[in-house]
């Protein structure tokens, strides 16, 4: 028994008639008494009686339809499901980040992406970078997102995981209201015993950080340390603090803050520090047609991050303060 037999034998008990079921399966008569015939054949039961050119049920006939529709009917909707994953309308995405965008430039980036489409449902777990990889390395979720220079010195050598690394220049945040704002660059020189708000103090961007003051002689004070970037905004805006921070945590402040709200600017920092963050995914779990649009326009997000001129985006207090 098959569903070519089973459409017709529904058609032909539903209209009565071989020729209008035929018209609706755009078949001809003669195929479609072949399929019926060779049904007839396969469950060893006579379904019609024939009458001359009309076919009339037999009583098992209506036992084998309450089955046939039932079949039909899931096979409708296994076909509509597939459908609408094909057109990433429906599925699942399970995406595995360090800490700091699973606060808000992920959420951000998903809600984006989802737009109109309601039956798609997401995991964001938050896990520390090597964790990630880890997770990613049993090929458990689609797409991880992780601090490149936090993994094992030979991560790029793991051949469970596929790698895509992306580098983000780190900026100066300040208050809008502080004097360094006039300068166009801010150096080791510039911050010189000032207080910070930096990471950990063996994250790479501290590392890097505190050489490019060690380099002139200047001294690093770190006031106020985080696992993340995000948390040490509060102290930047109350101008307790200036911080080395990557673009990408940049981005996150400027998203959430409205330009009326904004307290703190950007300058470009030399010597230049560079975080690394990697996408990672799974080299032995073909990624879904979801999960690789969503890379696509994830990755398309990194790189617009990467190139955007944050420096040009100003508080509202910097441009009432600039103002003549």
């Amino acid at each position: 028994m098959n569903l070519k037999q089973l459409r017709a034998f529904a058609e032909v008990m539903e209209t009565g008639s071989v020729s209008e079921a035929a018209r609706r399966l755009h078949r001809s008569q003669p195929a479609v008494s072949a399929v019926i015939s060779s049904l007839e054949d396969e469950l060893g039961l006579a379904l019609f009686i024939r009458k001359g050119m009309r076919l009339k049920p037999a009583p098992e006939a209506h036992f084998l339809l309450r089955e046939a529709r039932d079949i039909l009917l899931k096979v409708e909707k296994a076909q509509n499901t597939m459908m609408a994953v094909r057109r990433t309308d429906l599925g699942e995405l399970e995406i595995v980040s360090m800490p700091g965008p699973t606060v808000f430039l992920l959420p951000s980036l998903i809600d984006q992406f989802l737009g109109p489409r309601k039956q798609i449902r997401v995991k964001l777990i938050t896990r520390t970078s090597p964790e990630v990889e880890q997770v990613i390395s049993v090929q458990n979720s689609d797409l991880g997102f992780a601090d490149f220079d936090l993994l094992e010195p030979n991560a790029g050598d793991n051949d469970l995981v596929n790698h895509e690394v992306f580098d983000f220049d780190c900026l100066c945040a300040m208050r809008a209201d502080d004097p360094l704002t006039a300068k166009t660059i801010i150096t080791p020189a510039d911050l010189d015993g000032k207080p910070l708000a930096t990471l950990y103090p063996d994250h790479p961007v501290t590392v890097q950080t505190r050489k490019a003051f060690e380099s002139v002689g200047a001294t690093l004070d770190s006031f106020f340390c985080a696992q993340y970037f995000v948390p040490l905004f509060t102290f930047v805006e109350r101008g307790s603090a200036y911080s080395i921070m990557d673009s990408m945590s940049v981005e996150c402040y400027l998203k959430q803050n409205i330009k009326a709200a904004r307290k703190i600017v950007f300058r470009p920092f030399t010597p230049k520090v560079i975080l690394r963050a990697t996408i990672i995914t799974p080299a032995y779990r073909p990624m879904s047609m979801l999960a690789q649009q969503f890379n696509r326009e994830f990755r398309q997000s990194l790189i617009e991050i990467q190139h955007k001129n944050h420096v040009s985006i100003q508080s509202e207090d910097e441009v009432n303060r600039l103002q003549p």
